[in-house]
Formats: C-alpha cells, sequence, structure tokens
C-alpha cells in the first residue's frame, strides 16, 4: 500500500493574531491585509509542495490561506479542524485574564478547558478524526499528496497526539504560512494511529 504526503500549514496572521488574543472556533476572523501580504511574500520565497488535493479547517482564515498559497484548487472543508474552544477566554489577551480565577489553572495544565470551553481531551480526538478523514478520502480517491491549511494550536495538539518524532505540543510551533510535512504509511496509521514528520515548511 503507498505511501502518502500530507503537508499541515499553519493559516495566515490576523489582526487578533498581532495583539496575541486566544481566537479559536467562535470567531471567525479574516487574514489581515497584512497577513495576506505575508503569504504572497512566501509563496514566492518558499518552494510550497505539489498537491493533488487541498484540505482546511471551515474558518475563514485557513480558507483564505488556501485560495492564496494554492490558486486554483478545490478546497475541501474538514470540520473537525477547526481550532479550539476557548470558552470565556475567547477574544482576550492573557494580561486582561490575569484576574481571571480560572486562566492560569488552565494555562498551567492543572484545569482541562476554559470555562464554557472544549476539554483538551475533546480537542484532541476531534483533530484525530478529521485527519482520519483526510487520510480516508485520499485512499479512496487515490490521491498521494495533499496540503491541508489549519490552526498553529490545532496542529500542535494533533502533532503532539500522533506524530514521530514524539514531542510536546509547545515543541511543534511554527510561524504562519509555515508547517510540517508527514509520511502516512496506511498499515502502521491504521494500526497505531502514528503518522511520521519528515520536513519543514
Amino acid at each position: 500500500m503507498r505511501t502518502l504526503k500530507i503537508h499541515l500549514i499553519r493559516h495566515g496572521a490576523t489582526d487578533a493574531n498581532a495583539q496575541s488574543r486566544y481566537i479559536g472556533c467562535r470567531t471567525d476572523l479574516p487574514l489581515s491585509p497584512e497577513g495576506v501580504n505575508e503569504l504572497r511574500a512566501l509563496r514566492e520565497e518558499l518552494d510550497y509542495p505539489a498537491i493533488d488535493c487541498l484540505y482546511a479547517s471551515p474558518m475563514l482564515r485557513c480558507r483564505q490561506t488556501a485560495a492564496v498559497l494554492f490558486p486554483g484548487e478545490e478546497i475541501n472543508a474538514v470540520s473537525d479542524l477547526r481550532e479550539y474552544d476557548f470558552g470565556s477566554f475567547e477574544g482576550k489577551t492573557a494580561e486582561e485574564l490575569e484576574s481571571d480565577p480560572h486562566f492560569l489553572p488552565w494555562a498551567s495544565g492543572k484545569l482541562t478547558a476554559p470555562p464554557g470551553g472544549e476539554e483538551n481531551s475533546e480537542f484532541i480526538k476531534r483533530l484525530c478524526v478529521g485527519l482520519h478523514k483526510i487520510v480516508t478520502d485520499m485512499l479512496e480517491e487515490e490521491k498521494h499528496s495533499a496540503g491541508v491549511i489549519m490552526h498553529g494550536g490545532a496542529m500542535m495538539m494533533l502533532l503532539a497526539a500522533t506524530a514521530v518524532p514524539r514531542l510536546r505540543p509547545v515543541e511543534w510551533t511554527c510561524d504562519n504560512g509555515r508547517g510540517y510535512s508527514l509520511l502516512v504509511t496506511p498499515s502502521l496509521y491504521h494500526k497505531s494511529g502514528v503518522v511520521e514528520v519528515f520536513d519543514r515548511i
């Protein structure tokens, strides 16, 4: 059975990124003009991988990024790749949340969900479901290489859960418009859910 290549790419910058705000699945922000220009410059500078299918989180910032980096490609939306639900932390900065009694326990990992937000375990589970949908679709459609435009936090959590080498989520950070290339061996993936990171974008 053939090996698949899946290229995970973080969406371009938004105004909220520049302000260091927690923006998850509740706020459907567009890319900022600066974010669009940065992506266009990256497209000229970097050798983005050739793909034969394109997937993205359905959120506007991801769909816009997909259109800039891979113009003319049909975008297949994968709902399970949406960003984390930050609950009552949505739209706020760390400084604005300093007085919230739930923030520091959440930020330190002692609290597994923000008030009204998503449990970390449920977030990871749905991201893995999203990846599985992509792998299944590629196999059924006989595709070999896919681009996947997603959110930085979602990418970190997905790779920490599935990828080798084994790293903590924070060790999978990347800049806007950058990401990681994965090799997916279907037999290994279906047995253990493991993918291999072989390059950075």
